[in-house]
């Protein structure tokens, strides 16, 4: 008897080695392990369990966090000489000034596409379900815009084109604008295309030294990931709790949905397109989707984007190219989520919007989605303007606050997958005639 416990016990440590061993050799083992122990940690300490006070559980959420905050902080430090060293490289390599044009061309008819067909997916869906009305609240109205004038001026169009250019770089910079840097990077690297070779070479072999060293300081903020990944969740369920997810079910359900759909469609791309399986999709995109999901920042991940891409054969000049301007322009998911609370909100605000409304609404919501920060947050700013400019109380907001962080990280895995995506897509575009 003796005997058998002492190999069961030593059987019980062998398997357990190796698990310990299989998950130390896939990061997204790690990352999945740590964002299910960082909901169970969070849901023990949040408020519905109770074992602990709101304000020491606050603290404690901040304590665990600081590795995820850590992470974010690498980040955030090379982000934008990454950024700018790897789309002025990408177009530095692209071949031809033809090919150059049809990359461009491909990207923003699949970026704008997709958004338009996202946004009018979480209409239909927010339209079908309705998940404002049995949450209708006494909120006061706004008196409705006078015409499409009012929320789309056509009078002001050429100041916010012209507004889009980074006049002061240096200021775009050290206010972190992302957009603003995407603009100046297409420009050097498309004007370094046009002089003689051994005139940029030393422009481009500085931006590759550059490129090096921030992938360096990626590669140390990714051994921070499954901590990150563990803080963030867990301070996330200490703030919300449970109970919140269930108070919007509906609501939540239909983005979720709406999201799910879209990530379909993207999966369909990629198989018939790009001839790449799920499955494939799957082992090599995993961990950064989970990555992205924890920290709901597509920048944030836009250094393990472009590592994804390149384990799926994309060259590096279009991964470097494609996956920093996704990550600024291609929001389908944002654009679904937004066209979902819009009309919560209005539903919730007893607002009803016509089609032509409605029509305007699609199109204000693809463009405020593409070259929106791939921030956490960001989405709640864009949403109460568009939602104020159709008449709809932006008052409402304080509704979905609790579930949005959830939400922002949903739709931010959908994001990247539509970046992946298009870099896949693009990937065979350089080798066409």
């Amino acid at each position: 008897m003796i005997n058998e416990t002492r190999f069961e016990f030593a059987h019980l440590i062998e398997q357990s080695s190796k698990l310990r061993l299989w998950a130390r050799s896939r990061l997204w083992a790690q990352v999945l392990i740590a964002m299910v122990m960082g909901v169970g940690t969070g849901a023990l300490l949040g408020p519905a369990a109770g074992l602990v006070p709101p304000s020491t559980a606050g603290i404690i959420g901040d304590w665990l966090a600081l590795p995820g905050q850590l992470f974010l902080g690498l980040i955030a430090i090379v982000l934008v000489p990454l950024v700018f060293s790897s789309i002025v490289s990408g177009l530095a390599g692209v071949p031809s000034n033809q090919a150059m044009r049809k990359l461009g061309t491909r990207l923003g008819l699949f970026i704008v596409s997709t958004t338009f067909v996202a946004a009018w997916i979480g209409i239909s869906l927010a339209q079908l379900f309705e998940p404002g009305m049995d949450l209708e609240l006494p909120i006061e109205k706004l008196p409705p815009p006078a015409g499409a004038a009012q929320s789309f001026d056509l009078a002001r169009l050429p100041d916010l084109v012209a507004g889009v250019l980074p006049t002061n770089p240096a200021a775009s910079v050290i206010q972190g604008d992302l957009l603003a840097i995407v603009i100046l990077a297409v420009l050097t690297g498309v004007a370094a295309t046009q002089i003689r070779k051994e005139k940029a070479a030393p422009l481009l072999a500085l931006l590759d030294s550059l490129m090096s060293i921030s992938m360096t300081v990626v590669k140390w903020a990714m051994l921070l990931s499954p901590l990150a990944v563990f803080g963030l969740m867990a301070q996330l369920m200490i703030q919300i709790g449970l109970e919140s997810l269930f108070g919007l079910l509906n609501y939540v359900g239909t983005v979720l949905l709406g999201l799910a759909f879209l990530f379909v469609i993207y999966a369909l791309f990629l198989k018939l397109i790009g001839g790449l399986g799920f499955r494939s999709f799957i082992k090599a995109a995993g961990p950064n989707l989970l990555l992205a999901f924890s920290t709901s920042s597509s920048s944030a991940v836009m250094p393990s984007t472009i590592q994804t891409a390149r384990k799926l054969k994309v060259p590096d000049e279009v991964a470097s190219l494609v996956i920093p301007l996704g990550a600024t322009m291609n929001m389908a998911g944002t654009a679904l989520y937004q066209s979902v609370a819009i009309l919560f909100l209005a539903q919730i605000s007893g607002v009803d919007l016509s089609v032509p409304e409605t029509l305007l609404l699609v199109g204000t919501l693809v463009a405020s989605s593409i070259g929106a920060p791939g921030t956490p947050g960001v989405s709640i700013a864009i949403l109460a303007s568009v939602a104020t400019g159709f008449g709809i109380p932006a008052t409402g907001l304080v509704i979905i606050l609790g579930v949005d962080r959830l939400l922002d990280m949903s739709r931010t895995v959908v994001n990247v997958t539509g970046d992946i995506t298009a870099a896949v897509i693009m990937k065979n575009t350089l080798k066409e005639k």
